[in-house]
Formats: C-alpha cells, sequence, structure tokens
C-alpha cells in the first residue's frame, strides 16, 4: 500500500520577495488564469544551484520531483546543503504548497523540521502534547494512555509544566520528537534537528524510530548529513542534487552516488608551476573506497604535475571537516619537515598514511591547501572529496568505534613517488 506519492512536484521562489511577488505579476497570473493558460512565470527560473550566478529573480528549489513511498519503508533523504531536501520536507508535511504537481499521503503525518515544530511557547510542556495530540486527530484519552511513555522518553520530566519557551534548544528538541515518535501517526517526517540533541539522546532516536518502522510499520522520511545514521535505520534512500532527483533507489546506491558526485570535478587547479590532478582515498583493499571501516588502515592519495624545475619549495595541508563543517584535523607537511623538498618536473604521486580506530562514524570532506614555503596559501580548493567513515562494530580494549571524539593532531607517514 502506498503512504506517499509524488507526482511532478516543483516548488518556485522568487529571491528577495515574501509572497508571489508584485501586483503586475499576480495580475499577469490572474489574466493567464482565466484564460484557461499556464502561470508565465513557470517558464523562466534557474535551477537551486548556489555555485552559479544568474540574472534570473525566480529559483526552482525543487523541479520535477517524483517518487511513490510504501507504507512501512524508511527512506532517507540525502544531498549536500541546499539541495531542496528541506523544501521537499515541507511540502510532504503541507507545511507550504508546490508549485506545480500534487502529493498523495494516506495516513496522518507527524513531523519534525525545526526545534520547537507545532509547540507553542506560552503553552507548557505537558499542554503541548495535548495541543499536538489533538492536532493529529487523536483524543484525549488517547493522548493521555500515550502521556508517561513521551514524558519518560524525554527526560524533561521536571519541566514538564513548565512553558517551553523556557527551554533550551536540546530539551525543545527531545520533547518534540518524543511526541512526534509516539502519537499514534501512520507517518513520521524527521529533518536535521536530532543534531541538536547529545550523541546519547540522538542514539536514542534513531533505536526509536527503528522500532517504529520495523516494529509498528510506520513510515519514515528522515533528513540528515551523518550517512552512518542513514544507513543503519533506512532501506531506501533518495539524492537531491540541486532540487533535482538524482538518484532513488536503495539506500547503499543512493549514499554512493551521492559521494561519487560530490567526488567529480572538485580539483582542477593550474597555474605556471602546478597542476593538481586527482585526489583519492585508498582503503586497506589498495582501492578506492568512499566507504571505509573505522577499524582499517588507508590513506589519501593525490598527483601532482610539477611543470617547471621548482626550486622555491612547497607544502600542503589536507583539512578534514566532519558534517557540521567542524574541522577534525589538518594534516600538514609542516609536521615533517616544513617544505616539500625541491622536485624536477615531472608527475608526483603523494600518499598520506591515516592509521584505524582515528575517526569516529560520519561523513567528512576535505579542503586541500597549497602552501608556499613561508606557510602562505597558495590555492584553496574546497570540498575536494566527500566520504563515509562506519563503524566496524569492535568494541574491545579502549577502542569504542574511534579514540578521539573532537579534533585530532596527526604526524602521517608521507610517501612521495616519481611516476613520470
Amino acid at each position: 500500500m502506498l503512504a506517499i506519492k509524488a507526482e511532478n512536484i516543483s516548488k518556485q521562489y522568487r529571491l528577495g520577495q515574501v509572497g508571489t511577488g508584485t501586483l503586475s505579476h499576480d495580475l499577469n497570473r490572474f489574466w493567464h488564469k482565466i484564460r484557461g493558460k499556464e502561470d508565465p512565470y513557470l517558464q523562466i527560473g534557474d535551477t537551486n544551484d548556489r555555485t552559479t550566478k544568474s540574472d534570473s529573480e525566480y529559483v526552482w528549489s525543487l523541479k520535477d520531483i517524483n517518487f511513490e513511498i510504501e507504507q512501512g519503508d524508511a527512506v532517507g533523504i540525502i544531498g549536500r546543503n541546499g539541495a531542496g531536501k528541506s523544501t521537499l520536507l515541507k511540502l510532504l508535511s503541507k507545511v507550504t504548497k508546490p508549485t506545480t504537481g500534487k502529493i498523495y499521503t494516506n495516513g496522518r503525518i507527524a513531523s519534525l523540521l525545526e526545534v520547537g515544530t507545532g509547540f507553542h511557547p506560552e503553552m507548557t510542556g505537558r499542554e503541548n502534547i495535548y495541543l499536538n495530540g489533538a492536532i493529529l486527530g487523536m483524543t484525549r484519552k488517547e493522548i493521555t494512555r500515550k502521556f508517561d511513555e513521551i514524558v519518560d522518553f524525554s527526560g524533561v520530566e521536571r519541566y514538564i509544566d513548565t512553558p517551553v519557551k523556557r527551554y533550551s534548544s536540546g530539551m525543545y528538541v527531545r520533547l518534540a520528537f518524543a511526541v512526534a515518535a509516539h502519537l499514534e501517526s501512520e507517518i513520521l517526517i524527521v529533518d536535521e534537528v536530532l543534531a541538536v540533541g547529545d550523541a546519547e539522546f540522538q542514539k536514542k532516536c534513531l533505536g526509536k524510530m527503528g522500532d517504529v518502522t520495523k516494529g509498528e510499520g510506520r513510515t519514515i522520511l528522515f533528513v540528515s548529513h551523518n550517512m552512518a545514521a542513514i544507513k543503519a535505520l533506512c532501506s531506501k534512500g533518495i539524492f537531491l542534487e540541486n532540487g533535482i532527483i538524482k538518484e532513488s533507489a536503495t539506500i547503499d546506491k543512493a549514499i554512493q552516488q551521492y559521494f561519487s558526485n560530490n567526488n567529480i570535478n572538485k580539483f582542477q587547479f593550474e597555474n605556471s608551476s602546478f597542476k593538481f590532478l586527482n585526489f583519492n582515498l585508498i582503503g586497506e583493499n589498495g582501492k578506492e573506497n568512499i566507504n571505509i571501516s573505522n577499524g582499517e588502515n588507508f590513506h589519501f592519495e593525490f598527483n601532482i604535475e610539477i611543470k617547471n624545475n621548482y626550486r622555491n619549495g612547497f607544502g600542503f595541508c589536507i583539512a578534514i571537516y566532519n558534517e557540521t563543517e567542524d574541522l577534525i584535523s589538518a594534516i600538514n607537511t609542516y609536521h615533517i619537515n616544513n617544505e616539500i623538498a625541491s622536485l624536477e618536473k615531472g608527475i608526483y604521486s603523494f600518499k598520506v598514511e591515516i592509521p584505524k580506530y582515528i575517526l569516529n562514524t560520519g561523513t567528512y570532506n576535505i579542503n586541500f591547501h597549497f602552501n608556499g614555503i613561508e606557510g602562505e596559501i597558495i590555492k584553496l580548493l574546497e570540498n575536494i572529496y566527500t566520504f563515509n567513515v562506519y563503524d566496524d562494530g569492535y568494541r574491545r580494549g579502549n577502542k569504542f568505534g574511534a579514540l578521539w571524539p573532537g579534533k585530532i593532531s596527526l604526524v602521517p607517514k608521507i610517501i612521495i613517488e616519481n611516476v613520470y
């Protein structure tokens, strides 16, 4: 049985405007409508690609989206910031209407799109639980039956009769998730708000969502940048890029496509002295692998062409960022010898070895810096590579997924080989 069906849905926004825009635009739309003609402003507008400039004042946040979701499916929606993920969830939750197309849903929808979704700040936690249940069409008796379970899960029992405007963001999202997950809706939609909670609560939420879809047969749509969490919870995936569905398949295939797209054509750089050719992550098996276990050694490998006998000396830095854009580690040649020795003309392979159990599970992005001999940045290449680390299940000694949860200082082994 279908839970959700999207037919050719698109969402267009006019930049810098609230509503439909100017009176002349509204009159033009009305004139076309009464003559049975298509809205003229649907013919213009760019896709939502923030890396390019355009003179158009219209943008398509989503364009021609089609998919079907069966009852009981757990679907991960993935993509970079600005891909249209949150817009899609707002359309499915009926927070806003699509510009074109239709959405069919079968069952009640509980949404958690941002901290405090559906909560009235002046009302207490207790009152908001009953308010949310009533919005979903539940009777007071049905809500009361779930009340103790909701409060226990949220961990805010002490403050349940305090107005929620006094809650911290963590308390807000704890109670909001508990309400959305426990009240009897057929479809649960969760955006990235779980990132507000601590690691223990995030794990608890993922466990509950797993119970909801596998044990109760409810449908879940889950947006996150944490590919490990997406993969653990979801069996199907939708990969969005610039407002367009690039892949709708099994979660493994969607994640693979996400990483592959992120790692294409991100490293073009050339000047009179250097040409940066490629960048890869190589697993223990000697092959490129964008999904690696935290229990395997791996190395970054990239090739640089030296165009002339470069005598000035240079260095590089590989900066590793997590999915919330926090710097985890900066691997710098200055850790070993201040600069790379003067190199003759040719193509060189650089290998930077990373030992196992260094990185926690999660998704990571790479920035690459070319540095001069005095440390000045010759060129910064941002987001040139994306990879995912998953838990290998090893739980012995002090190794619990990874050794350090925060920033890491590494003095890695760097190998330089002349390949041509």
